[in-house]
């Protein structure tokens, strides 16, 4: 049985079952980054993937896994199983990093890979882009800008698929034209993109390639806004905004307005008690008053024979009590009097 299976192994891995669709060769600058696409087979998408470094399959060294990090960060390595490709990525790049190998873990068989090689150089290298990464937006067109020092064939391919070589064609119903209008600069426009144009596409000239991924996503919604400035001109500010931050800013306005309300509220909760809190004060400060009341008649007195008036008078000492909440003037004493006059009347 193991005879038996070794043998299907030999058979599959010859008519490339088993290969890996990645790049040949690629030209890069010392000290940069480069991530490079890895296409598997569907029947492997739950397989772990790794990168391997070294010129010889049988003795080349894992340097980083979809199921175990690089802990330096200098690899870094993503599976997209949605479209069967996982991304390598190498950073801080030297002439040491040339040679490696995208592979596949088998269960209980050997691993399969697929070589590629990096041309590191100090200077420019012989074939490169402006940005790897690019984004599109559905229904409209992008332009790719491929810089190359030879004067070969140039393609713009869609890894795995098919390549457009002369000045138009398509690649998956997106048209494709290319110019080299400009020295040494091989410009590809994409017309009429869709969301499923997103994957991994080759600026390639003879044995070089550079990988370039395109992300095809809807366009962010667009204000324009004119400001009048004082000598006349009219200036256009375009703000590009996702909806997630113009409905933020719609919550914040009416948020603003009832945290103000609030404090606004508060403010004159405040003064009003301060005011009933003065009016206590100046009703508790009230001195309650002591009062003596003297009566005073008139009354009648014979005296001999002597014809006189006598006056009587009565005094009553009224004190008031010092209240609570001391007063300057309320502690003290007060004398009340009062006089009548009586006139004796002849017997």
């Amino acid at each position: 049985m193991a005879l038996y299976l070794r043998i299907l192994y030999i058979i599959t891995g010859l008519t490339g079952v088993h290969s890996i669709t990645t790049v040949s060769k690629v030209s890069v600058k010392t000290g940069k980054s480069i991530s490079i696409p890895c296409l598997y087979g569907s029947q492997y998408k739950n397989h772990v993937k790794y990168l391997c470094e070294g010129p010889k399959w049988r003795f080349c060294r894992d340097v980083v896994k979809t199921n175990k990090a690089d802990p330096s960060g200098k690899y870094s390595i993503s599976d997209d199983k949605r479209q069967f490709i996982f991304t390598v990525t190498i950073n801080n790049l030297t002439n040491k990093n040339t040679d490696y190998w995208c592979v596949v873990e088998i269960n209980n068989g050997p691993d399969y890979g697929g070589h590629f090689q990096l041309s590191v150089t100090r200077g420019i290298p012989r074939l490169y882009v402006d940005h790897q990464r690019i984004t599109g937006y559905i229904g409209e067109n992008i332009t790719i800008r491929c810089h190359h020092s030879n004067s070969g064939e140039m393609k713009w391919c869609r890894l795995g698929r098919n390549c457009v070589t002369g000045s138009s064609g398509s690649i998956d119903g997106a048209a494709v034209t290319a110019h080299m209008r400009d020295p040494n600069v091989f410009t590809v426009t994409m017309s009429g993109l869709k969301s499923e144009d997103s994957g991994w596409y080759l600026c390639a000239e003879g044995d070089i390639q550079i990988p370039v991924y395109l992300t095809v996503t809807e366009k962010p919604i667009t204000t324009t806004a004119h400001t009048f400035t004082g000598d006349g001109t009219i200036t256009t500010l375009k703000n590009e905004q996702q909806r997630a931050s113009f409905d933020l800013k719609i919550l914040i306005i009416p948020l603003s307005v009832l945290i103000f309300i609030v404090i606004v509220v508060l403010f004159i909760w405040l003064i009003l008690r301060h005011k009933q809190r003065k009016a206590d004060s100046s009703v508790t400060a009230m001195a309650r008053v002591e009062v003596a009341y003297a009566e005073v008649r008139p009354k009648k007195k014979h005296l001999g024979k002597v014809d006189q008036e006598v006056i009587y008078a009565n005094v009553g000492n009224i004190r008031r009590k010092q209240a609570e909440m001391s007063l300057p003037e309320s502690d003290g004493e007060i004398m009340y009097s009062s006089v009548v006059t009586i006139k004796k009347q002849e017997g």
